[in-house]
């Protein structure tokens, strides 16, 4: 019922939380210079500009390191989420508040209502759900920097969950100990085997790392249910003390039955072995997890294999509505109520073009844009002046016409999509302190770049490169041309 009333009402939805998100955010900082406090969505269209990581980083890295939240953000910052790395190479921090969390809650209820309607018979048992807790950092003002399925196992949503179907109990799954976690996980999971109708893990490579795991202690997870005691190397306390009252006390008949299985020739289908009532398997097996589908089909003898959700550290996106799809026909329903979702056209050769949720086409190919997401055009120019001892003083004119020509000296392409629907900003020209590219070349030769082979770089994907270059801005000039070129 609820995923009909989302999907049939996309566009008010989508309008209603874009106003949402500008009526909080218009008087921040970021924002303020291109909406001047106002929140109409046309204006946002069309004056905000659609940003990269690097575009607001400063900004975030200004509130991480003790300015107040509202440079960037109408509510409270109340934590960092890092990004994962792979798909930059390197991770990023995201200032988020607890509605990220009840996001995450929201996704994972509606995406258990699913399973619920499809597989009968799965919330009448325990789910062995391989969650792990990293070590938290913190920055200079407090403020705690964590993954973030450890931001939600931390939040409230996480502690005041309606119910518990997990095999193990809280202090396994914060334990920060990631070895110690894992052996607990299925040590808790294989005590209660019988009551087991799913296991899982928010990616396929942790699944697959839980069986090579258990491949190399599975005799010492038997005697501890054999003993009905927990290994000494489990040092952390309250997860010992949590692990030993689910074991309540030795169970021999059961240890038997594990090592039976674990001791014959195969491990194909080593999942249902060990949880004989296991119904499904649920784990992202899209994009770069698709690897270990074979892996997994092979352990779980065919038990379905259901990927739940599309998410990233940005937002969550959507479920999967087919649990009983095939893994490689998986898709996903984007969740109009989570975020401002904005499509840009990537077929090729029609490129560019910025959509709205409710107008993207079947068959057409489109990366998803978050509220404000895009790369527009930076320059950095280092001016020299034509004495040693003059001092380069930038004018505002000279430098916002430079821009201009700038842009009307780029590609047809461009052109047509900078002056059509502004999915493109205004070309930007940062004007550096002199000697700045020389310590740009002695960055790059100190990551081994060649000396006598240095060339300076066209464009710059580095984000040090990057660092070295915006401390050394003295000012920003953008193009003010908004007639069609």
């Amino acid at each position: 019922m609820e995923l009909m009333k989302l999907t049939s009402n996309v566009k008010q939805i989508q309008d209603d939380v874009l106003k949402e998100i500008l009526t909080l955010n218009a008087n921040t900082e970021y924002l303020r210079g291109y909406l001047h406090g106002a929140y109409d969505k046309e204006l946002f269209k069309k004056n905000v500009p659609v940003v990269s990581y690097d575009d607001v980083k400063p900004y975030i890295e200004r509130v991480a390191n003790g300015e107040p939240s509202n440079v960037i953000s109408g509510k409270p910052i109340t934590r960092f989420l890092l990004s994962s790395g792979t798909s930059g190479g390197k991770q990023k921090i995201f200032p988020v508040n607890n509605k990220f969390f009840e996001d995450m809650a929201f996704i994972f209820a509606l995406r258990s209502s699913l399973i619920s309607k499809h597989i009968e018979g799965d919330e009448k048992g325990k789910v062995v759900m391989l969650f792990f807790a990293r070590e938290q950092s913190i920055t200079p003002c407090g403020l705690p920097i964590s993954t973030s399925v450890t931001g939600y196992l931390l939040s409230d949503s996480f502690k005041n969950r309606p119910s518990n179907c997990f095999t193990s109990p809280d202090e396994v799954t914060l334990c920060p100990d990631l070895k110690q976690t894992m052996y607990c996980h299925l040590l808790c999971g294989l005590r209660q085997r019988d009551e087991v109708v799913a296991m899982a893990a928010s990616f396929a490579s942790s699944l697959v790392g839980a069986v090579t795991f258990f491949e190399s202690y599975w005799k010492e997870i038997c005697s501890n249910i054999r003993s009905g005691h927990v290994s000494e190397w489990i040092t952390d306390l309250s997860c010992r003390e949590a692990v030993t009252n689910i074991l309540g006390g030795g169970n021999s008949e059961l240890a038997d039955n594990i090592e039976e299985e674990c001791n014959k020739k195969s491990w194909k289908g080593i999942i249902p072995r060990l949880w004989p009532n296991v119904k499904f398997i649920q784990s992202i097996v899209t994009g770069q997890n698709s690897q270990y589908i074979p892996m997994l089909e092979f352990y779980s003898n065919k038990v379905h294999l259901f990927s739940p959700a599309y998410g990233s550290s940005e937002t969550m996106f959507g479920v999967n509505v087919n649990p009983l799809c095939k893994p490689e026909d998986v898709s996903y329903t984007f969740m109009p109520n989570i975020s401002y979702f904005e499509f840009i056209l990537a077929d090729e050769g029609n490129k560019g073009e910025i959509v709205d949720l409710v107008n993207v086409e079947i068959g057409s190919y489109y990366e998803p844009l978050i509220t404000n997401y895009y790369g527009h055009y930076i320059f950095y120019w280092e001016l020299k002046a034509k004495n040693i001892s003059d001092t380069i003083k930038p004018d505002n004119k000279v430098l916002v016409e430079c821009c201009c020509v700038m842009e009307e000296s780029l590609s047809a392409l461009y052109r047509e999509i900078r002056s059509k629907d502004g999915s493109i900003g205004p070309l930007e020209i940062r004007v550096v302190q002199q000697g700045t590219f020389n310590s740009l070349m002695e960055f790059s030769i100190s990551q081994g770049a060649s000396p006598s082979q240095y060339k300076t770089p066209m464009c710059i994907k580095s984000s040090e490169a990057l660092v070295v270059l915006d401390n050394n801005v003295l000012a920003r000039f953008f193009s003010d041309k908004s007639r069609p070129f």
